[in-house]
């Protein structure tokens, strides 16, 4: 274990500086390498990373200079044994230089010393072109261990061709998505207005995130643990009470099961990140017109915040030779439009940009008839905007959802409560918690 995994300080505000010379971030590493370098050539860096798109990234940067050579090796997702691997390679010391991690991933590499502290190499340039609740999810006590490549605010897309049918308002708010999901009981008894996934950990996170939840707490140099704190048990209540009326589908939506149900109209909204609007363009390209994107319902309409649902970032490990040289290459993979154009043309879908200044990249490769005209983008970026800030995820986040869901799974077959699988991840979470010799307490059971 290593040592700065003692505390909740120590773990996240003083990690060892395994950067022994810093790059102001002005762009010019590679430069500054390269001038060091007369005669000999480009300096060679992996990347690993299961994004599509990442080979087409890779190609267009090695293309757009001399310096720097990215070797390219595509993994399997974090969950499908990427994170495994990723891991696998770090205790053997040869981790790549570069890394994808998903958000709910950072902390733990981080604490496990995968994840280099990159503050000095993340320069003033870079941090203004980030959107700042992004780059938040990636800082810990003022220290950044990974940057953002994308920001997924949980939005609410809905068949406005079903919802003007049974002449049903789209729902402003939770109290109106509940009103709706019963009309639509009534007036469709085989459709429902939405799937609580029983495979969606990180979707209950976001609506707990939105009510002002705070699973994870680092303030007084101690974890506490609080996944049943009283705005999850609001969120928690609201879905039980859907569930138990049978007012949703409840059942994994990454399943042939979800994706038929969507595609025979039987679901009228799904409740996911921004980037899913994509994703149900590629999945289902029969119901072009037919759908529309609008903000996820609010508690509280005076206070608009929202969590999010996705989203990913590059980490330079601890094992890299050169961070400067891989830190100018994630900041060209976040912030060039070449390389968002180079990502697109893979056929990806088009996610929203932690660098706000690709938004008009990303706008052009959208494809809006598929929305009906709808210009999605502006909506994305007010609803990213809204990103409430005061959420951490914890060190243990694939372990601690994976309890979750396993016990989601249980509510799917009508054993157990959404409580229940809440209060069992954060019981799961704290041998983990102390395994890692960080102060650790539970802060609601």
């Amino acid at each position: 274990m290593p040592r700065f995994a003692r505390t909740a300080l120590t773990a996240l505000a003083a990690f060892p500086l395994l950067l022994t010379t810093a790059c102001t971030g002005d762009g010019s590493a590679a430069a500054g390498a390269a001038a060091g370098r007369p005669g000999k050539g480009p300096v060679h860096i992996t990347f690993w990373s299961a994004l599509r798109g990442s080979q087409e990234v890779v190609d267009a940067y090695n293309k757009s200079q001399s310096r720097v050579h990215v070797d390219f090796q595509q993994i399997p997702s974090g969950n499908q044994g990427g994170y495994a691997k990723l891991s696998n390679a770090a205790r053997a010391g040869n981790a790549p230089d570069v890394a994808t991690l998903e958000y709910p991933q950072v902390p733990g590499f981080a604490i496990d010393g995968v994840a280099r502290d990159i503050t000095p190499l993340v320069g003033e340039r870079l941090r203004k072109k980030l959107l700042p609740q992004a780059l938040a999810l990636t800082t810990f006590e003022g220290r950044t261990f990974s940057v953002p490549l994308d920001v997924e605010p949980m939005v609410f897309l809905y068949r406005q061709d079903l919802f003007e049918r049974y002449d049903i308002a789209v729902p402003r708010t939770w109290s109106q998505f509940e009103r709706a999901a019963r009309k639509i009981k009534r007036a469709a008894p085989g459709s429902r207005i939405a799937t609580f996934p029983t495979d969606g950990g990180t979707q209950l996170a976001g609506w707990a995130w939105q009510a002002g939840a705070r699973w994870f707490d680092t303030r007084g140099g101690t974890w506490t643990v609080s996944m049943t704190d009283k705005p999850t048990r609001k969120v928690a209540a609201y879905w039980q009470r859907l569930i138990d009326e049978k007012l949703v589908f409840v059942n994994s939506v990454d399943t042939q099961e979800g994706s038929a149900q969507v595609g025979r109209g039987a679901v009228f909204g799904k409740l996911a990140g921004a980037w899913d609007a994509g994703g149900t363009m590629s999945s289902q390209p029969g119901q072009r017109g037919k759908w529309r994107v609008a903000p996820m319902p609010r508690w509280d309409l005076a206070r608009p915040r929202v969590g999010t649902h996705g989203g990913s970032t590059f980490a330079v490990t601890k094992d890299s030779q050169h961070p400067k040289e891989a830190m100018d290459f994630i900041e060209w993979q976040v912030s060039s439009p070449e390389s968002l154009k180079a990502r697109l043309s893979s056929g990806t879908s088009s996610a929203y940009p932690a660098a706000t200044g690709l938004v008009p990249v990303a706008r052009k490769a959208m494809d809006t008839s598929y929305f009906g005209g709808q210009d999605i983008y502006p909506l994305f970026r007010r609803e990213a905007e809204r990103i409430s800030g005061q959420w951490k995820w914890g060190p243990r986040m694939t372990a601690t959802l994976k309890t979750v869901q396993d016990r989601l799974a249980r509510v799917g077959e009508g054993r157990g409560t959404v409580l229940d699988a809440l209060r069992a991840g954060q019981r799961g979470t704290m041998p983990d918690l102390k395994s890692l010799g960080l102060n650790a307490r539970e802060g609601s059971r």
